[in-house]
């Protein structure tokens, strides 16, 4: 089966590329239990699905990878997105507190994580961020920046 990283990567079964991810199979099936549980959890902890795909969209869009841009628009226009969501997810600096606070941490950890402090969690808490809320940001852009990577590294090896 066709996950999101082979979507990405423009993998298909015909590919000699997608059968060598699936020598690996935990590897194929964990990342889409992990996909699945950042964008899509059980338990959103009050981060709604649209909110995690808009920021998902603006770290493929960091990441210049169109591919993985498209397929969050199609996700998140499911999602059926607010301005405030829509211009995150563009990029764009909110006007809103929270959304501005959330996307300067994903900006920040995404394009310079080596500047990442504890400060920056801090700044997440005024926001008004709980501990659990602040983990679950972190899984998901640590997940999406994996997956960008992981995408743009198939993408190479099928140049070859």
């Amino acid at each position: 089966m066709t996950d999101a990283i082979d979507r990405a990567a423009g993998l298909t079964p015909d590919d000699a590329l997608y059968h060598t991810r699936r020598l690996r199979p935990v590897f194929v099936d964990g990342a889409e239990q992990c996909r699945q549980s950042v964008l899509l959890p059980q338990d959103g902890l009050g981060l709604s699905a649209a909110l995690r795909l808009a920021l998902a969209r603006r770290i493929a869009a960091l990441n210049d990878d169109a591919a993985l841009v498209a397929d969050f628009d199609a996700q998140l226009a499911q999602q059926q997105p607010d301005a405030a969501l829509q211009a995150l997810a563009a990029g764009e600096t909110p006007a809103d507190a929270l959304l501005a606070a959330l996307a300067r941490h994903t900006d920040r950890v995404t394009l310079t994580p080596a500047h990442a402090q504890a400060s920056d969690i801090r700044l997440l808490e005024q926001a008004g961020l709980s501990n659990p809320q602040i983990v679950a940001l972190s899984e998901l852009v640590a997940f999406v920046n994996f997956q960008t990577r992981i995408a743009a590294g198939l993408r190479l090896m099928r140049s070859v």
